[in-house]
């Protein structure tokens, strides 16, 4: 009899923002106050996410600033998307510092970027970290960053992700620049490096030309772990080729489980297996000491969502202008190509017409959830939900927005992680490395390329001993 493959430990994430996911979560008593550019809020977040064994602090980032035109979303009671925030890897090279386990988890563009310089930054944060560095891959939903690239136009999403799969390539190459032994740093013969350790990339390609070698040592873990986030067809191709987590956006485990096996399926063509990506959908997660208090929180949220700023939102999810229609009357039919964060919109709009309802109770579910999925009610029912996905293969852990901070991040360290623990399903401590070494995930070879710009230069100094 084949004895059954044993799972990893579940996986968690959560968001570093300290306005709390829910859109007007900010307006709750227990809210913190003062959240624009507040470092002692991110780490008291990052505390607590390493205090309760979690695998990821993750940061979303952005090139723009966003609905600027829009009066509802951009004034008060609202709020705009980031409308100030730190730069990512600057944080999270701060935070690295103050932390010892926890994955350190940024957001960086391929289509406003350079490979060259991004792979700097992220081989440098998993120096600083300790081998906890890990990069979002996103190719840009949001139009309107173009304009500050010297774009009038946003890239079209068949040459984002042709240029994203370019994008990741050169970075992988870089980061092998170096083998793990290059730098002797010999004192008594005076030879610094060994320049047989050194590798040119010599990339030319459709997007970039990259000469290499980069000029920082071999990331601790190999190359820092690579997410992506796309789920249409070219997203899901990226994941099955590079990434090792995924995030998803699905309100349905018999959805998230056909997700799973779709983008794991696609893995073999790429010589990779399946249990080399992690698939984490994300959460809202609305717990309270009691099934009423969780009860009372959702209420109490929402409350303090307007008419004008639910139709305001769900119109920028569905990318579709809903204002003037009937609040009571359905979604209109909403299809076709866009150039924004398509799974968000089919996913919204999938739930609205499963379940016939009206533009008032879309956005009175979105709103709260950001279009993800929500579990609702105390620890042992929190838990029982999340390890029924876990367990019937619709995600390997999860993304948990937290929608009042702190509080909702202290109640769920407090009460949920220990139930997850008791039940053997997440973990009682770090096993100590890296963030690989915490989730389970191989540290990738160094890969030799034989080329005839190999090598440093004869006549560099650093070659000569003294």
């Amino acid at each position: 009899m084949q004895q059954a493959v044993e799972r990893p430990m579940m996986n968690l994430m959560t968001s570093l923002i300290g306005l709390g996911s829910h859109l007007a979560g900010w307006r709750h008593p227990d809210a913190w106050s003062g959240t624009v550019m507040n470092f002692g809020h991110a780490l008291r977040i990052a505390q607590l996410a390493e205090r309760g064994k979690f695998d990821l602090l993750f940061l979303a980032d952005g090139n723009a600033v966003r609905q600027m035109d829009n009066p509802v979303l951009f004034s008060a009671p609202a709020r705009s998307d980031r409308p100030a925030t730190f730069e990512p890897l600057t944080l999270l090279a701060a935070l690295s510092q103050h932390t010892r386990h926890v994955g350190l988890f940024a957001t960086a563009t391929t289509t406003y970027d350079e490979p060259y310089l991004l792979a700097r930054r992220f081989a440098s944060l998993d120096h600083l970290s300790g081998g906890r560095a890990c990069w979002n891959v996103v190719t840009g939903s949001y139009a309107g960053d173009s304009v500050n690239f010297g774009r009038v136009t946003h890239v079209p999403r068949e040459e984002r992700y042709e240029r994203a799969r370019e994008f990741i390539q050169v970075c992988k190459g870089l980061w092998d620049s170096w083998a793990e032994d290059a730098f002797p740093e010999d004192k008594a013969s005076g030879r610094f490096l060994d320049p047989a350790k050194v590798q040119r990339l010599d990339h030319v390609g459709k997007h970039f030309s990259v000469q290499g070698p980069l000029n920082v040592a071999r990331p601790v873990q190999g190359y820092p772990l690579i997410f992506t986030a796309g789920q249409s067809e070219p997203g899901r191709e990226l994941a099955a080729e590079f990434a090792e987590g995924l995030f998803s956006v699905v309100t349905e485990k018999a959805e998230s489980i056909a997700f799973c096996a779709d983008v794991k399926s696609r893995m073999a063509k790429y010589g990779r297996t399946p249990d080399q990506l992690r698939i984490l959908p994300a959460c809202t997660m609305y717990v309270g000491r009691s099934e009423a208090e969780a009860d009372d929180l959702y209420g109490e949220l929402q409350e303090l969502i307007t008419p004008e700023l639910g139709v305001e939102y769900l119109s920028r999810i569905c990318q579709f202008d809903l204002r003037g229609l009937p609040l009571d009357g359905p979604l209109p039919e909403i299809s076709g190509e866009v150039d924004g964060a398509v799974s968000y919109r089919d996913a919204t709009v999938a739930m609205a017409k499963r379940e016939n309802l009206s533009i008032r109770q879309t956005y009175q579910r979105v709103v709260p959830t950001l279009g993800h999925m929500a579990f609702k009610g105390d620890p042992v029912q929190i838990a029982d939900q999340m390890e029924d996905w876990y367990r019937s293969g619709a995600c390997d852990g999860f993304n948990l927005d937290m929608p009042v901070q702190p509080r909702s991040l202290e109640t769920f360290v407090e009460l949920v992680v220990p139930e997850l623990q008791r039940r053997g399903i997440f973990r009682t401590e770090y096993p100590g490395g890296t963030l690989r070494d915490t989730m389970g995930l191989k540290r990738p070879e160094r890969v030799v390329r034989r080329s005839a710009g190999g090598g440093l230069p004869s006549g560099d100094p650093l070659t000569h001993s003294a």
